[in-house]
C-alpha cells in the first residue's frame, strides 16, 4: 500500500505507466485492422485450442481477427531464443558479441531483429498459404491468388510484427516493464474477459443451466484464484547460496570475512519450455490441417497420436518435453562454471566447499535438484487446463490458461519490482536534494 502511495505521488512513474497505456491503446486498436483481400468469416472455431489458440490467445486475438499484427512479436521470440542456443559456442562470432558488454549486446540485438522481420515473412508467407488452402480457395475475397498476392500479404503482415517491435521498444524507453513482454501479456489480458463471459453464458445463463453446471463455474474460477496464488509463490521462490569474501589485503576497510548470498530461482526458464514443447507438438498438427489427404492416411493418424497431447502418447511426449527443455534452458540461463569462475575471481566461495571444480559441482548438484522441483511445476501449471478440459468437458478456449497465468504473473511480478526500484530511486533522489 506504501508503495502505490509512493507511486501515485511520483509524477515521472505515472508518466511511465499513462504512456504504456496509451501504447496498450494503440495496440488493441491494431488488432481490429485486417489484412487486406481477406474473408475472414471461412473458419469458425479453427482457432480455439491447440496451437492456433495459443497464438491467437499471445496475439490478443489478432490472429483470428486476421489482423495486419497476425503474428505479434512471436517471430521476435523465436528470433531471440534461436540466437540464445547459437551464443552456446555455435557461432563464434556471437559468443564473441556476447562477451563484449554493452557494445556486443546493441549488435546481437540488431541481429536479432533482422531475424525476427525475416522469420515474420516466411511465417506469414506460409500462413496466409495455409489458410488458404484450409478455406478450399474461399480465403480472399475476389479472384484467384498467385505468387504476388501472397507476397504483398505476408509484407503487410510483416510490417505489422514491425510496427509491434517498435512499440515494445517505446515502452522499454519511456514506460514501464519490458515492451516484448508488456506486449504480451496485454494481448492475454485482453482475451481473458472474453472467456470468462463465454463461460458465464454456457454455465450459468444457458438454456439448461443447473446447479452441476454453477458448481463447475464456481470451481473453475476457484481454480484460476488457486494457479494464480500458486505461481506468484513459485515465481517469487528462490534458493540462496552462502558466499564469503575473503580478506582484501592492504586496506582495514574490508578487515573480517564478508557474508552474502546467491539466489537461484526456483524456475530459471520462465515459461519457454512450455513454449517451445507446444509449438513442437502443434506445428505437425498444424500441417496435417492444411493437407487433409495426409491427415486421412495412417501415417496422419500416427501423428496425431503422437503429436496431439489430449492423446495418452501425446501427453506423454508433452511432458517429457517440459522436462527437458526446463533442465536445458535452467543450465544456459545459469551457467555453474562461469559462476564458480567469477566467484574465484572475486577472491569469494562457498563455505565448506573449495574454490574451482568443486564449487562449479556444487552449483551444479543444487541448480539440478532446485530445476526438479520448477520442472514438475511448468509440467502441473501446463497440464493443468488439459486435465480440466477433459475433467469438466470445457470447451476449447480454456485450454491455455495454465501457460497465459504463467506469463502474465511473471512479467506482473518483475514490472512491480522495476516500479519499486524507480519509487526508492526517486525517493533517494529526493532525500539527496
Amino acid at each position: 500500500m506504501e508503495t502505490l502511495k509512493a507511486v501515485l505521488k511520483n509524477k515521472d512513474i505515472m508518466k511511465k505507466i499513462y504512456f504504456t497505456l496509451i501504447v496498450f491503446f494503440i495496440y488493441r486498436l491494431a488488432v481490429y485492422i485486417r489484412i487486406p483481400l481477406i474473408n475472414p468469416q471461412q473458419f469458425g472455431d479453427m482457432f480455439e485450442g491447440g496451437f492456433l489458440g495459443i497464438m491467437d490467445a499471445f496475439t490478443g486475438s489478432a490472429l483470428s481477427n486476421f489482423s495486419i499484427i497476425a503474428l505479434g512479436i512471436g517471430p521476435y521470440i523465436t528470433a531471440s531464443i534461436v540466437m540464445q542456443l547459437l551464443k552456446m559456442d555455435i557461432v563464434p562470432l556471437l559468443k564473441e558479441w556476447s562477451e563484449e558488454g554493452e557494445t556486443g549486446k546493441q549488435k546481437i540485438n540488431q541481429v536479432t531483429r533482422y531475424l525476427a522481420i525475416g522469420l515474420a515473412f516466411v511465417q506469414a508467407l506460409g500462413m496466409t498459404y495455409g489458410f488458404h488452402l484450409e478455406s478450399g480457395g474461399a480465403l480472399f475475397e475476389w479472384g484467384d491468388p498467385n505468387f504476388l498476392t501472397f507476397t504483398y500479404l505476408a509484407l503487410v503482415i510483416t510490417a505489422g510484427t514491425a510496427f509491434l517491435l517498435w512499440l515494445a521498444d517505446q515502452i522499454t524507453l519511456k514506460g514501464v516493464g519490458n515492451g516484448t513482454s508488456m506486449i504480451i501479456v496485454a494481448g492475454i489480458i485482453s482475451s481473458l474477459p472474453g472467456t470468462f463471459t463465454s463461460l458465464a453464458n454456457d454455465y450459468l445463463f444457458g438454456a439448461t443451466s443447473s446447479i452441476a453446471e454453477y458448481a463447475v463455474f464456481g470451481i473453475i474460477v476457484l481454480v484460476y484464484i488457486v494457479v494464480i496464488v500458486g505461481i506468484t509463490y513459485m515465481q517469487s521462490a528462490k534458493r540462496n547460496i552462502p558466499v564469503q569474501y575473503s580478506n582484501r589485503p592492504g586496506s582495514s576497510r574490508f578487515k573480517g570475512k564478508q557474508d552474502s548470498s546467491i539466489p537461484l530461482k526456483i524456475n530459471s526458464a520462465g515459461v519457454i519450455p512450455v513454449i517451445f514443447a507446444v509449438t513442437l507438438l502443434s506445428l505437425p498438427q498444424t500441417v496435417l490441417n492444411f493437407i487433409p489427404q495426409i491427415q486421412e492416411s495412417t501415417f496422419g493418424l500416427w501423428l496425431n497420436e503422437m503429436f496431439n497431447y489430449e492423446r495418452p502418447l501425446g501427453f506423454t511426449v508433452y511432458v517429457v518435453l517440459i522436462l527437458v527443455f526446463t533442465f536445458f534452458y535452467s543450465f544456459v540461463q545459469i551457467n555453474p562454471e562461469k559462476m564458480a569462475k567469477n566467484l574465484q575471481k572475486q577472491n569469494a566461495y562457498v563455505p565448506g566447499i573449495r574454490p574451482g571444480r568443486e564449487t562449479e559441482n556444487y552449483i551444479s548438484k543444487l541448480l539440478f535438484k532446485i530445476t526438479v522441483i520448477g520442472a514438475l511445476y511448468l509440467v502441473f501449471v501446463a497440464v493443468l487446463p488439459i486435465i480440466a478440459t477433459i475433467f469438466f468437458g470445457l470447451p476449447g478456449y480454456v485450454q491455455i490458461g495454465g501457460t497465459s497465468l504463467l506469463i502474465v504473473v511473471g512479467v506482473a511480478i518483475e514490472t512491480t519490482k522495476q516500479i519499486k526500484t524507480d519509487v526508492q530511486g526517486k525517493s533517494y533522489t529526493g532525500f539527496m536534494k
